[in-house]
């Protein structure tokens, strides 16, 4: 097993960070407003501050919704087939396995599946697939809830190994599709048409923003259910899924426990230090899209820069890591990446991390903080990482 760095809001390491609708209108037009908006905020109380851009994050969701309906609850087709974009990953994963979970001989009889669909808005992204697992118990009795939330191309099924391990130690195990995966695609290719039509139309946020509008609506479904603690609901994924775990943490307190996996990044960092190449390459297909609509000869940083302006607004500037990371304190916060992950560089969170422990360090909690580094992994879930998150749960949910 590769060996691991852990660096904590209260270690050394930690500590040494303190030291050391034409596309192109639309980009300038969106600067100029965050310029106004980190001005205005950053005279503000933190309070106060964060109320306000949390404000600012929901009116964006809102700006692009199809009509909002009523919060219903719908019965789910069977899943006949897994849908996955692009190549379907390895099932199951060996990473999922050293997570714990309670020896029963007739596991399987004794747990309870419920599959569902939320109405979140008009429309058929607005129908939100959901899947949870719990222990069929005889007593009534409120429990501690986990979201977890997949990858970039998979799909909820690929999680169940997680919600099996977690629901028969007591937990209800939740898990859904997000935005253009699993059962909200028609085909493999269904995500980066819609990253395409995003860029070109400026109607939807497929990437990140979408999905936390659902995580917010899934939040009113949970805080309601008679078997659910509602002060207790954690929130994980892994890459794609540990940004939208990030931002439906900030914009949505509910959330009280938090573990973003190989996914939190500095996306202004990454411009400004060309370092957005990796994470480019994982949804090219809208930027070169923009590059031809630009007439760049290559994918460079203006064209980088313009496309998240267009598909999500503010994610390099006023809603990126340094900003929003933050105002999760003083709820339990784990993040977890790799040293050489390309698409999270640890190089460009030094900023992050230390604005985030100072806002731990003011609430008096930074028991409540840590950052795990892992040496030498590159992008990728291990299973250390799988068994890191556990415990983080285990310690902040459980009585």
């Amino acid at each position: 097993m590769k060996e691991k760095r852990v660096r904590c809001c209260n270690d050394a390491k930690s500590r040494e960070l303190q030291r050391s609708e034409a596309p192109n209108a639309r980009s300038t037009e969106m600067e100029s407003n965050f310029t106004v908006d980190r001005r205005k905020i950053e005279k503000m109380e933190p309070v106060e501050a964060a109320a306000e851009l949390r404000s600012h994050f929901i009116q964006l969701l809102r700006s692009r919704r199809s009509p909002e309906v009523p919060l219903e609850v719908l019965p789910a087709k069977p899943v006949l087939e897994h849908l996955y974009q692009g190549t379907a990953p390895v099932i199951p994963s060996e990473v999922m396995e050293p997570c714990p979970k309670v020896d029963t001989p007739n596991l399987k009889e004794l747990l309870k599946e419920e599959k569902f669909y939320l109405t979140t808005e008009e429309g058929d992204q607005g129908r939100l697939p959901v899947v949870i697992l719990s222990m069929k118990e005889n007593k009534h009795s409120k429990r501690p809830a986990v979201v977890f939330l997949h990858g970039s191309n998979m799909c909820k099924e690929w999680l169940r190994p997680l919600l099996e391990d977690y629901a028969s130690r007591g937990y209800i195990a939740v898990a859904i599709d997000s935005r253009y995966h699993g059962e909200r695609a028609k085909n493999h290719t269904t995500y980066v048409d819609a990253l395409v039509s995003s860029w070109k139309r400026g109607d939807t946020m497929p990437f990140i923003y979408d999905t936390v509008w659902d995580l917010v609506k899934l939040a009113d479904y949970l805080t309601k259910r008679d078997d659910i603690d509602p002060s207790k609901i954690g929130i994980t994924g892994m890459s794609l899924g540990g940004i939208h775990a990030w931002f439906a943490a900030f914009v949505d307190t509910r959330y009280s426990v938090v573990v973003p996996i190989i996914s939190v990044q500095g996306f202004r960092w990454a411009i400004d230090n060309d370092q957005w190449h990796a994470r480019v390459s994982s949804i090219k297909s809208v930027f070169e899209e923009a590059r031809i609509d630009l007439g760049k000869d290559a994918i460079d940083k203006e064209v980088v820069e313009k496309v998240w302006d267009r598909i999500a607004p503010g994610l390099a500037s006023k809603f990126d890591s340094t900003h929003t990371l933050p105002l999760i304190a003083p709820r339990p916060l784990l993040i977890l990446n790799g040293e050489q992950d390309s698409r999270c560089p640890m190089a460009g969170l030094n900023d992050t991390i230390s604005r985030t422990q100072k806002a731990f360090e003011d609430a008096q909690c930074l028991d409540n903080f840590k950052v795990i580094v892992e040496d030498g992994i590159g992008h990728e879930m291990t299973s250390s990482m799988a068994k890191e998150a556990s415990d983080w749960f285990d310690k902040f949910l459980k009585p």
